[in-house]
């Protein structure tokens, strides 16, 4: 449970705690993301492995993978003959994404200390996880460090839409019934902790500074998509 003076509706968790939170909610993960996404996170996931910009051949790291769903996708585009390694902080989470593609690499570490070399993959990706590292700017820091030059870094999150009707459905979705379905899961914590962690996180064109400023990626975009609730940053490795 979250200890007392560590809220979850704060958005920000001890890095600890937060890897603590995704071990218990492992087993209902999937089914929670094809709940509150009508199961268009793949398609969003798609979309990311697309902005990797890899193809045959290539190495690729996904951050904070998860149960491995955009490791996959990646897989895709890097066959034949490329790989791609999926590392996470939770070890039930990567249990999971063992099972479901053994072909692929899961390590446990951590987004902020990576223990890859410099310039060696072609792209590093992270689908909804950029908002749960304690110090982003750090996070997308190693990120950028481990892909060579003419790599590409993407961020695939969750961003906060500030125009009605939409600002007022996603408020009333991610303040009520996202923590709703968290405590018919089993973990009511967890699920509030999500809307929250969205909210503090920099809005599109706020992460886009920092990629570019704080990071020092160049060509830096982004796309917006499901009507703005979902944001699809990408830059490339100077």
């Amino acid at each position: 449970m979250i200890s007392e003076g560590q809220a979850p509706q704060s958005g920000r968790l001890p890095d600890q705690q937060v890897r603590a939170m995704f071990d218990r909610i492992a087993g209902v993960y999937d089914l929670m993301n094809g709940v509150m996404t009508a199961g268009l996170h793949h398609r969003w996931r798609s979309r990311a492995a697309d902005l990797a910009r890899v193809g045959p051949g290539d190495r690729v790291l996904d951050v904070a993978t998860g149960t491995g769903d955009l490791a996959v996708e990646l897989a895709s585009r890097v066959a034949p003959g490329g790989s791609v390694v999926g590392m996470d902080f939770s070890e039930a989470m990567l249990e999971r994404a063992r099972a479901k593609a053994p072909s692929l690499t899961f390590e446990a570490g951590d987004a902020q200390a990576l223990t890859y070399e410099s310039d060696s993959f072609a792209a590093a990706t992270v689908g909804f996880g950029a908002r749960n590292f304690g110090d982003l700017q750090l996070g997308l820091a190693e990120m950028a460090r481990v892909v060579r030059p003419g790599g590409r870094v993407v961020v695939l999150e969750i961003t906060t839409p500030t125009k009605p009707p939409l600002s007022t459905f996603f408020s009333l979705w991610f303040d009520r019934v996202v923590p709703a379905i968290g405590k018919v899961a089993g973990d009511p914590d967890a699920y509030t902790y999500l809307p929250a962690s969205v909210k503090r996180f920099p809005d599109a064109p706020g992460l886009g500074r920092i990629m570019a400023e704080e990071v020092g990626l160049v060509d830096v975009g982004w796309i917006l998509t499901a009507g703005g609730i979902i944001a699809l940053h990408h830059g490339t490795v100077a």
